[in-house]
């Protein structure tokens, strides 16, 4: 068994030793964003796991949920991701409903199915830490597919989200920064939190990738951006967040959580920041806004900046098949 490092909340970018290879003016990098599959496995569970908020999220899903979320839409995104053949995928959160351990085992099978665990990044959400204890005690469930890059493991040591985020991986002159707003919150609250030693961390990277010349993603649940949710499911420090973003910059933001499409900006001293969310992974409601989504990137570097190509492909319920809904290009 392999515990992440305890010492990681110390380390920068500059500790992470990774290889910063730019990328030549001709070459693109593809990558796949999907969010909030919401698999749910009741299944097997004890009756004590459903002796807090649970209970109320297990009645939302019989009641309604269940039928919003579809596994066989899911697997139809996965097979059209896989077929899209991206040089990296990155999945925003909540990847189980009530945050079961029978839940975490098959969000797993999930992530295999998409690829290996360095094709692959992932971040929590609220509904993967729905309890006190849920996340950290099935940390090593996903670990592989968190872990930034040149950190070590070793035995007995702490697993906690606080010790994993934020993450970074370099991929093609692409920095993957990952944010954690996961926490356990109050029934019928589904708020996130970056919290200020997060966003210390989070400044030193942006700077220092920015330095290398990279195009930094920040991979995150919640919306940064107000007006994107509803208060009950807000990002209680954005404001903060906001401001480390307007010192550092970045180049994108992708988040999940809303389970609908939204496009906002971030306006900063660097430039505008776009960000980009998308629904449910395995949403097949009426409601065409929340229908199943994820969107392929194409980042080609130019000689002022970067191009960045959009491809929306979205769910077909009467095909039963995904296909590319819109197509757009963002300036940088």
């Amino acid at each position: 068994m392999v515990f992440f490092v305890k010492s990681y909340g110390t380390q920068t970018a500059e500790t992470y030793n990774f290889k910063s290879k730019p990328m030549n003016p001709n070459d693109t990098f593809t990558l796949a964003h999907l969010s909030d599959p919401h698999m749910a496995y009741p299944g097997g569970s004890r009756f004590s796991d459903f002796l807090n908020k649970r209970f109320f999220g297990y009645l939302k899903w019989r009641l309604r949920r269940q039928s919003e979320h579809h596994s066989d839409v899911l697997i139809r995104m996965i097979q059209d991701v896989r077929n899209s053949q991206p040089d990296h995928v990155v999945v925003t959160g909540d990847l189980t409903h009530l945050g079961l351990p029978a839940e975490f085992a098959k969000a797993k099978e999930l992530l295999e199915a998409l690829g290996p665990a360095s094709q692959v990044t992932i971040i929590p959400g609220n509904h993967d830490a729905y309890v006190d204890g849920a996340l950290d005690c099935r940390l090593l469930e996903w670990l592989d597919y968190m872990v930034s890059d040149g950190i070590k493991v070793c035995d007995g040591t702490d697993t906690a989200v606080s010790a994993l985020f934020p993450s970074l991986r370099v991929r093609d002159g692409v920095a993957l920064i990952g944010v954690s707003t996961a926490q356990p919150c109050s029934t019928f609250l589904a708020v996130g939190c970056v919290g200020n030693d997060q966003l210390q961390r989070l400044q030193k990277i942006l700077v220092e990738t920015g330095q290398k010349g990279l195009f930094r993603i920040v991979l995150i649940h919640h919306p940064p951006k107000s007006g994107v949710v509803s208060w009950r499911k807000r990002l209680t420090d954005a404001e903060a967040l906001q401001n480390a973003m307007q010192d550092c910059g970045a180049e994108l933001i992708l988040h999940g959580h809303s389970h609908h499409p939204s496009r906002t900006y971030l306006e900063t001293s660097h430039g505008r920041i776009p960000v980009i969310g998308v629904p449910s992974a395995s949403a097949a409601g009426e409601d065409p806004r929340r229908r199943a989504r994820y969107h392929l990137y194409r980042l080609s570097r130019r000689s002022d900046g970067w191009d960045i190509q959009v491809s929306v492909r979205s769910y077909v319920n009467k095909d039963k098949r995904f296909d590319t809904e819109d197509e757009y290009r963002l300036t940088e």
